[in-house]
């Protein structure tokens, strides 16, 4: 028997959804877009389109399901509905899935309607689809934090002794949080060469950062907490991060207190938010923690997530010809060791206050593998080991003009694929000195 109905794998939609399609009705995944010449919104994405909830609230289909405040749809952001709470979040999503099934002629029966909710994705410009009121990134994936043990650290203990023991991460920049598309300048910064002072200069080892994020929808109060087994009823959804780096720049400034100016200068997410009801047939056992945790990092549910993601790189050469990216990362997300309802007790466990529209992100998302590693820096072995692609270009590091494509999805294999989208940028020159 099927618990929530929306996940039902049989389940179908009378709007055309290709076979491959990353956006299914089981789907449904949350984001703002704007029409040119009209105002941002809110919408869901179905196939290749995407359902307009402002004009379905507007003509009433939502009265009779969910207390929605007038014009929550109508803004910007997602983050006044994300206010609302799970209940609400809940009621939507099963009303926006009964629209949408193949039997429901309600929004087809009531003239120009369908025409008008209904809006061509390629017709859109995707913004971000929430305001950012904080930013945590963790370092939650221990094969990445093997990898950079062992580079820096040859011979010593690769995990310093906290990494087991607790989710370890830094507070980032809201600020710097950006749509997916958006150009991502190389950033300049203080970098050490060799036994010179240090220069002020153009990073030389820009990199990516392959990450998953949650979405805050439901916050705490100061001084309070968030526990493990009450993560659903504040986590919203989860999206695609791309968590720009400048490594020469880290390698300077990031003793004795961490990152900073290397990682601040750009944050790119993807623009759909996918809710954790839809990603609710792909959870998995997280793996084995030992030594154990402390109680408060404890849950009995499976949180981890059968999510594949991969990493696509196009050089300016490449895009010219219109060529496809070139794989050069595939991992899976199900084995990453710290699981988001730890991330967000850990944060809040001193008493922390979250918000509506904080972002928590995994850090880097690496496996066992090369082919799976999540970041240039474990890719080509901190620039010892180029890689190549295809045509004969090397890279250790992102050049001027390259693009970095991010994408993720569940399922697929005969079972709904739920797409998270993507995230995209593409690397433009330093501003003059």
């Amino acid at each position: 028997m099927i618990e929530d109905p929306t996940v039902d794998a049989a389940l179908g939609s009378w709007v055309p959804v290709p076979p491959e399609s990353q956006f299914p009705i089981q789907n449904l995944p949350y984001g703002i877009f704007r029409r040119p010449g009209d105002r941002a919104r809110a919408g869901v994405a179905i196939g290749n389109r995407i359902l307009d909830l402002d004009v379905i609230a507007e003509a009433g289909l939502f009265d009779k399901h969910a207390a929605l405040p007038w014009g929550v749809f109508a803004h910007a952001t997602l983050n006044q509905f994300m206010a609302l709470g799970r209940p609400t979040w809940q009621a939507v999503r099963r009303r926006v899935s009964e629209l949408l099934s193949f039997d429901n002629r309600e929004i087809r029966d009531t003239w120009g309607l369908a025409e008008k909710a209904l809006v061509p994705q390629p017709e859109t410009e995707m913004l971000l689809p929430f305001a950012v009121a904080d930013f945590i990134d963790f370092y939650s994936s221990r094969e990445h934090a093997t990898n950079l043990g062992n580079m820096f650290r040859p011979g010593g203990d690769a995990l310093l002794p906290n990494w087991l023991h607790l989710p370890v991460g830094y507070h980032g920049r809201a600020g710097t949080i950006v749509a997916s598309g958006t150009p991502i300048v190389r950033p300049r910064g203080q970098v050490k060469l060799g036994d010179s002072p240090p220069q002020w200069i153009p990073t030389r080892k820009l990199d990516f950062e392959l990450e998953v994020g949650f979405v805050v929808g439901i916050g705490n109060e100061l001084g309070s907490r968030i526990t493990t087994d009450a993560a659903h009823n504040h986590i919203f959804g989860m999206m695609l991060v791309n968590d720009w780096s400048a490594r020469d720049i880290q390698a300077f400034e990031y003793q004795p207190l961490g990152p900073f100016l290397s990682k601040s200068f750009a944050t790119s997410v993807a623009p759909w938010v996918v809710s954790m009801d839809a990603m609710a047939p792909y959870r998995v056992a997280a793996p084995a923690q030992d030594p154990p945790v402390q109680m408060y990092l404890m849950t009995d549910e499976d949180w981890g997530l059968d999510l594949n993601l991969d990493v696509g790189l196009l050089t300016r050469e490449m895009m010219e010809h219109e060529r496809a990216p070139e794989i050069i990362s595939r991992v899976n997300f199900r084995d990453m060791y710290w699981t988001a309802p730890q991330q967000l007790a850990h944060a809040t466990v001193n008493g922390a206050a979250m918000r509506t529209g904080d972002l928590c992100a995994s850090g880097t998302v690496s496996g066992s593998d090369p082919g799976s590693y999540g970041s240039l820096i474990e890719l080509t072995w901190n620039g010892d080991v180029p890689i190549e692609l295809a045509g004969g270009a090397q890279r250790t590091f992102l050049e001027d003009g390259d693009s970095v494509v991010i994408r993720g999805w569940c399922g697929g294999d005969g079972r709904p694929k739920i797409g998270f989208g993507e995230v995209r940028g593409t690397i433009f020159p330093a501003e003059e000195g």
